[in-house]
């Protein structure tokens, strides 16, 4: 039987493996290059072949059409110009989501800090919403706060990646623990799928690639990036080319060969 999940998963992926460009970095940081528009840059990445795009509430309301890939909602946000950037709190619910008309939401939670517990109960909170109106549900994981001393090593993203599912979470998203090795026993160990954070922009677009393709062969089910795609200088091509690695599965020298075509941004 096809669930409401289901159906609302198939929106946001193709095959079974997403390529989503988070762009709900202005709420936190301000209007920064690559943002300054950003309904643009979605149509941009949507033409190149994302599977979906996730932002706050605002950018979906402001949208003058609907965009032709999964749209995910950020339900939670902080700004670096509050006292506790790293204290996440819910700015919307998964009642406004539905009206709105999203295929997924998402809730950004930082483990390790003293803000922790909060978050968590916002975790479990809205993994239950989630379930109940049948909308999938992407766990934001990170390893940040004054406990973490490491926040690459794999035993501490394993153990965060791991909260995020036992909470609830249908997809859990996280950071790269530096190989595709270490990141296995992160996608192992924890029961629902998971898909990369982008993090720092990379120095060339062959390294993100490669990065890409690790995680992919990892048993990563997609890859989350927003600097490395919005602030790219041709954001629809090198989306194209990440589309060859993940969906396609090509290599990366595959995925290259799509710089040397014409194609606009």
């Amino acid at each position: 039987m096809v669930t409401g999940k289901d159906v609302r998963l198939s929106r946001i992926m193709k095959n079974g493996r997403m390529l989503c460009i988070p762009m709900d970095h202005s709420l936190t940081v301000g209007p920064i290059e690559g943002l300054e528009d950003p309904e643009r840059t979605i149509i941009q990445v949507a033409k190149g072949g994302a599977t979906s795009f996730l932002v706050q509430k605002g950018i979906i309301k402001s949208l003058r059409k609907p965009v032709p890939i999964g749209m995910i909602i950020q339900l939670s946000a902080s700004t670096t110009l509050g006292m506790a950037p790293n204290r996440k709190i819910l700015i919307s619910s998964v009642e406004e989501s539905i009206r709105l008309g999203v295929d997924a939401i998402s809730l950004h939670v930082n483990i390790g800090g003293k803000e922790e517990p909060e978050m968590l109960q916002q975790l479990g909170m809205v993994a239950d919403a989630c379930d109940e109106y049948q909308i999938p549900f992407i766990a934001m994981m990170y390893p940040r706060g004054e406990n973490i001393k490491d926040p690459s090593d794999p035993v501490v993203v394993a153990h965060v990646a791991r909260i995020g599912a036992e909470a609830g979470a249908d997809i859990v998203k996280t950071v790269y623990t530096g190989t595709p090795e270490s990141f296995h026993e992160v996608v192992r160990k924890c029961p629902v799928p998971v898909v990369l954070a982008g993090g720092a922009k990379v120095e060339s677009d062959l390294e993100l690639l490669k990065m890409t393709s690790d995680v992919m062969k990892a048993g990563a089910i997609g890859v989350t990036y927003g600097r490395n795609v919005f602030q790219h200088k041709n954001p629809g091509l090198i989306v194209r080319a990440l589309k060859r690695v993940v969906i396609d599965k090509a290599t990366p020298e595959e995925a290259m060969e799509v710089f040397k075509s014409d194609v606009p941004s």
